[in-house]
Protein backbone atom coordinates (compact mmCIF):
# COMPACT_ATOMS: atom_id res chain seq x y z
CA UNK A 1 0.00 0.00 0.00
CA UNK A 2 1.06 3.22 -1.40
CA UNK A 3 1.35 6.64 1.15
CA UNK A 4 -0.40 9.14 -0.61
CA UNK A 5 0.67 12.89 0.67
CA UNK A 6 -1.10 15.21 -1.94
CA UNK A 7 -4.26 14.93 -3.65
CA UNK A 8 -4.28 14.32 -7.65
CA UNK A 9 -4.30 17.42 -9.09
CA UNK A 10 -7.20 17.85 -11.80
CA UNK A 11 -6.19 17.32 -15.36
CA UNK A 12 -8.14 20.13 -16.83
CA UNK A 13 -5.89 22.71 -19.43
CA UNK A 14 -8.39 24.98 -19.19
CA UNK A 15 -9.85 23.97 -22.89
CA UNK A 16 -13.65 23.48 -21.55
CA UNK A 17 -15.46 22.46 -24.73
CA UNK A 18 -17.09 19.52 -25.69
CA UNK A 19 -17.29 17.35 -28.27
CA UNK A 20 -20.26 14.79 -30.33
CA UNK A 21 -19.89 12.66 -27.42
CA UNK A 22 -20.20 15.07 -24.50
CA UNK A 23 -16.51 14.42 -23.64
CA UNK A 24 -14.23 17.78 -22.82
CA UNK A 25 -11.48 18.49 -25.65
CA UNK A 26 -9.20 19.48 -23.23
CA UNK A 27 -8.94 16.93 -20.20
CA UNK A 28 -11.47 14.37 -22.17
CA UNK A 29 -13.57 14.15 -18.79
CA UNK A 30 -17.52 13.21 -18.66
CA UNK A 31 -19.46 16.09 -17.37
CA UNK A 32 -20.09 13.94 -14.35
CA UNK A 33 -16.07 13.20 -13.81
CA UNK A 34 -15.85 17.10 -13.83
CA UNK A 35 -18.71 17.79 -11.80
CA UNK A 36 -18.21 15.39 -9.27
CA UNK A 37 -14.05 15.56 -8.94
CA UNK A 38 -14.27 17.48 -5.79
CA UNK A 39 -15.65 14.71 -4.25
CA UNK A 40 -13.71 11.49 -5.72
CA UNK A 41 -10.99 9.65 -3.85
CA UNK A 42 -7.41 9.88 -5.19
CA UNK A 43 -7.93 6.06 -6.18
CA UNK A 44 -10.82 7.55 -8.09
CA UNK A 45 -9.34 10.36 -9.46
CA UNK A 46 -6.15 8.30 -10.63
CA UNK A 47 -8.84 5.92 -12.57
CA UNK A 48 -10.45 8.65 -14.28
CA UNK A 49 -7.31 10.09 -15.62
CA UNK A 50 -6.77 6.45 -16.90
CA UNK A 51 -9.70 6.83 -18.96
CA UNK A 52 -8.78 10.22 -20.22
CA UNK A 53 -5.69 9.03 -21.23
CA UNK A 54 -7.22 5.97 -23.21
CA UNK A 55 -10.13 8.23 -24.72
CA UNK A 56 -7.09 10.44 -25.64
CA UNK A 57 -5.41 7.46 -26.98
CA UNK A 58 -8.39 6.44 -28.96
CA UNK A 59 -9.23 9.60 -30.26
CA UNK A 60 -5.62 9.86 -32.25
CA UNK A 61 -5.84 6.53 -33.55
CA UNK A 62 -9.05 7.71 -34.94
CA UNK A 63 -7.52 10.61 -36.52
CA UNK A 64 -4.41 8.71 -37.86
CA UNK A 65 -6.53 6.17 -39.28
CA UNK A 66 -8.41 8.92 -41.68
CA UNK A 67 -7.04 10.65 -44.61
CA UNK A 68 -4.65 14.04 -44.04
CA UNK A 69 -7.31 16.03 -45.54
CA UNK A 70 -9.92 14.67 -43.18
CA UNK A 71 -7.81 15.41 -40.26
CA UNK A 72 -7.26 18.73 -41.15
CA UNK A 73 -10.76 19.27 -41.98
CA UNK A 74 -11.90 17.42 -38.54
CA UNK A 75 -9.59 19.48 -36.78
CA UNK A 76 -10.84 23.10 -38.33
CA UNK A 77 -14.32 21.94 -37.25
CA UNK A 78 -12.64 21.62 -33.55
CA UNK A 79 -11.87 25.19 -33.60
CA UNK A 80 -8.17 24.04 -32.38
CA UNK A 81 -6.08 26.86 -32.10
CA UNK A 82 -2.89 26.93 -34.44
CA UNK A 83 0.77 25.58 -32.67
CA UNK A 84 3.01 28.28 -31.37
CA UNK A 85 5.68 26.47 -32.69
CA UNK A 86 3.90 26.33 -36.73
CA UNK A 87 5.71 28.29 -39.31
CA UNK A 88 4.16 32.44 -39.15
CA UNK A 89 3.35 30.81 -43.04
CA UNK A 90 1.21 28.61 -42.14
CA UNK A 91 -0.68 29.71 -38.79
CA UNK A 92 -1.92 33.63 -40.18
CA UNK A 93 -1.96 34.81 -43.60
CA UNK A 94 0.23 37.65 -44.55
CA UNK A 95 -2.08 40.95 -43.77
CA UNK A 96 -1.01 42.90 -46.76
CA UNK A 97 -1.86 40.06 -49.15
CA UNK A 98 -5.22 39.20 -47.09
CA UNK A 99 -5.99 42.84 -47.73
CA UNK A 100 -4.87 43.04 -51.25
CA UNK A 101 -2.62 45.84 -51.25
CA UNK A 102 0.73 45.77 -52.32
CA UNK A 103 2.06 49.27 -50.23
CA UNK A 104 3.15 49.47 -46.88
CA UNK A 105 -0.10 50.21 -44.37
CA UNK A 106 -0.21 53.62 -43.86
CA UNK A 107 -0.99 54.59 -39.83
CA UNK A 108 -0.63 57.87 -39.51
CA UNK A 109 -4.32 58.59 -38.37
CA UNK A 110 -4.03 56.59 -35.18
CA UNK A 111 -3.87 57.58 -31.84
CA UNK A 112 -2.98 55.74 -29.02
Amino acid sequence: MQLEFFDVPSPCVSICETDEKGLCRGCMRSRNERQEWISFTNDEKQKVIKRCLQRKKRKLNQQKEKQPEQVVESLLEENLQPSLLDPPSQTKPNLKAELGQNSDLDFSDFEL
